[in-house]
């Protein structure tokens, strides 16, 4: 393919210079550090601890956390592209740090400055790692429904509940936990709040099997009368929580959608890649015209993945709500890699259901983009409310 191919991500004119050698530098480590043991960290579904040590070397632990508290500072289209080119080489790590940054998020928006001073810095060096703890046994898309509890108990907060499919819960030390510390209030939102529990505090998480998403721990994480100080509340005034998190999950979608572009171009690259060597009829697959099509399509819904993660990466970073746009691009960019994995996995034949080729994670690890940060139906539903709506 030429120099100027639409699947290569190449310095980009929309960042800065300092962006694009940062983009450089992690596109290096992703060759070197990352590439060469992916198979051996998935196929044993172990969590790749060198490599998390590396991204926190790298700052990837803050980089979207402001420079005041220690952090990178990167926009979110720099965020983007970065997210893009690690799914690209092996999903799973860009999860490590997605679910701290929401994390992080939440605390630099809505935290108290002794908050934010005590725990970014920390977040960004990644001496404390951690996630978002919302999803619960009984309810995911539905967040008002929560169960688990927080009662103040003088200057403590005592949490009972049960979280699940929860990101670095067990590896990590730290999460931003939902509760409800006001069951009785009409609407639910009201009495729904976010504060942030440490493992040392004594909640206790087990890692989960899973179909793909392999090497990153997620886990069941079980809260039973852990005990915190009130001041671990994000904000200084109850019922707030929701709409805290919600403001966090806009810069977790654009992730995801992200994500999505990186294992779409991970599959049409692949493809690109096999269909110029497996011959069939005596010619090269790619001068197939059935094939031709599935590049064709694939190559396109990527290149429209890319535009739509970019536009909603310069929304959030504009300062405006963007979960208009960052649910297109979540929506489309996941879809897209559903299509294209799938779309590869028919291009390899047999050979894309065999461990030695990289297509059969591809096809494990894209179902799960359409269900994280919010499934692709309740995307829909946030776009058409987005159209309908008189504000």
């Amino acid at each position: 393919m030429n120099e100027q191919s639409i699947i290569d991500l190449e310095q980009n004119s929309s960042i800065s210079e300092e962006d694009n050698l940062i983009i450089d530098t992690i596109n290096k480590f992703l060759e070197k550090d990352v590439k060469p043991f992916v198979k051996e960290f998935e196929s044993e579904d172990k969590y790749p601890q060198m490599i998390a040590d590396k991204m926190a070397e790298l700052g990837l632990f803050g980089a979207t956390i402001s420079p005041e508290y220690g952090g990178l500072g990167l926009s979110a289209v720099t965020y983007s592209k970065i997210v893009e080119n690690v799914s690209a080489v092996w999903m799973s790590v860009s999860g490590i740090f997605n679910s701290h940054l929401i994390m992080c998020a939440a605390v630099e928006r809505f935290g108290t400055e002794e908050m934010k001073r005590y725990y970014l810095p920390k977040f960004a060096s990644g001496e404390i790692r951690g996630g978002i703890a919302l999803t619960e046994p009984d309810c995911g898309t539905d967040l008002q429904s929560i169960k688990t509890k927080a009662e103040k108990v003088g200057e403590n907060y005592v949490i009972n509940g049960t979280k699940t499919w929860i990101t670095n819960s067990v590896q990590g030390t730290v999460l931003a936990v939902l509760v409800k510390t006001n069951s009785n209030i009409q609407p639910p939102h009201k009495g729904m709040s976010l504060v942030l529990v440490e493992k040392k505090h004594g909640f206790v998480s087990r890692k989960l099997k899973k179909l793909g998403y392999k090497g990153i721990d997620t886990g069941e994480v079980q809260l039973e009368n852990v005990t915190v100080p009130t001041s671990n509340l994000i904000g200084e005034v109850e019922g707030k929580g929701l709409k805290q998190i919600l403001a966090g999950l806009e810069l977790g979608r654009i992730n995801v959608a992200a994500r999505g572009v990186g294992v779409a171009r991970a599959a049409l690259e692949d493809s690109i890649e096999y269909s110029k060597i497996r011959k069939t009829f005596g010619k090269p697959i790619s001068q197939h015209q059935s094939i031709q099509i599935k590049l064709a399509e694939m190559a396109t819904k990527l290149e429209a993945s890319r535009l739509l993660t970019e536009q909603a990466a310069k929304a959030y970073d504009s300062g405006n709500r963007s979960d208009l746009q960052a649910g297109m691009a979540k929506l489309f960019a996941t879809e897209t890699a559903l299509f294209n994995s799938t779309e590869a996995m028919r291009i390899h034949g047999g050979f894309g259901y065999s461990p030695e080729y990289n297509i059969e994670r591809y096809y494990r690890d894209a179902p799960l983009l359409a269900i994280g940060e919010g499934t692709n139906e309740l995307q829909k539903l946030i776009i058409a409310k987005q159209l309908v709506s008189d504000n």
